[in-house]
């Protein structure tokens, strides 16, 4: 999927919660795509293109991210993107769909499967937030920063000098080959967050919300969940060990398969989406 067919593709819908973004590709039963922070749905370009001929598709961006323009006041933790997505299946007719996320899409799939579990299929689950390890302690330096009030400054700095967001101080620890990363995609992810100064605060209001009382709290609801899962893990992320995947394994009430990508970061979807595509694939059939 190139950027032009991208954007063409984007859709969005009026919700409480505000007018949200998603691109959606193919027909058929509804598999939901979640990313995390800083980036939006472009993340799943390839799964888009991977997917479409089993599922309809979509990739949302939640709220402080991408194309989504979140309500004024609109609670933009954990909880409330849980019903945001709640708000957007409504509003688009759908009952139930499945679900994959990545970093702070995979605490907020958590989030949503403990307290909506009649509206999931399945779960897809990459590196991101589990339980307790939310923020991650290599993400409280960034967590810091942007409390500080650093957030615009830094993401003008990503935007201008793509080494800079390629680079140790910034991105450079969630993907395997940060150097590979294109300017196309820095400049898709980035510069969304800077159309206006409102912008840049919701992304900020995203990040200074995290607390992993929101994923604690729902451990009793969690281990209900009988989805079937599949939990796909890269093992030299710096930010998720994978203790995490079989942490959920354990957890989940449902089936729960674990798949390693041997020295695989959070960014595996992009880096590895062939491999992706084919257990998400072999996932669904059996779901």
């Amino acid at each position: 999927m190139t950027p032009e067919e991208f954007h063409a593709a984007r859709r969005h819908v009026e919700t409480p919660s505000g007018r949200i973004a998603f691109v959606e590709k193919g027909e058929g039963p509804a598999a939901i795509f979640l990313h995390g922070v800083l980036v939006n749905g472009w993340l799943w370009r390839q799964q888009l293109d991977g997917l479409s001929d089993l599922r309809r598709c979509l990739a949302v961006d939640l709220m402080g991210h991408g194309w989504t323009e979140a309500a004024p006041g609109a609670d933009l933790t954990f909880d409330g993107q849980a019903r945001m997505l709640v708000e957007l299946m409504d509003a688009l007719g759908l009952d139930q769909a499945d679900f994959v996320a990545n970093d702070s899409g995979t605490g907020l799939a958590q989030v949503f499967a403990a307290k909506h579990p009649d509206r999931l299929r399945s779960l897809t689950l990459t590196n991101g937030d589990v339980h307790d390890n939310w923020p991650p302690e290599g993400f409280k330096g960034f967590l810091d920063m942007v409390a500080a009030g650093g957030l615009p400054e830094a993401l003008r700095r990503m935007l201008a000098d793509k080494d800079f967001y390629r680079g140790p101080e910034a991105m450079a620890g969630a993907y395997e080959r940060p150097e590979q990363v294109t300017d196309e995609t820095i400049e898709i992810y980035i510069a969304p967050h800077l159309t206006s100064a409102a912008r840049t605060q919701r992304l900020a209001d995203f990040i200074l919300g995290f607390d992993n009382a929101q994923t604690t709290r729902i451990e009793p609801l969690l281990r209900k969940v009988k989805a079937p899962t599949l939990i796909v893990w890269g093992t030299d992320d710096p930010f998720f060990s994978v203790d995490a995947a079989y942490w959920l394994q354990e957890a989940l009430a449902g089936p729960a398969q674990v798949h390693e990508f041997p020295g695989g970061r959070m960014f595996h979807p992009e880096e590895r989406a062939p491999v992706l595509d084919v257990l998400i694939r072999a996932h669904w059939a059996r779901s």
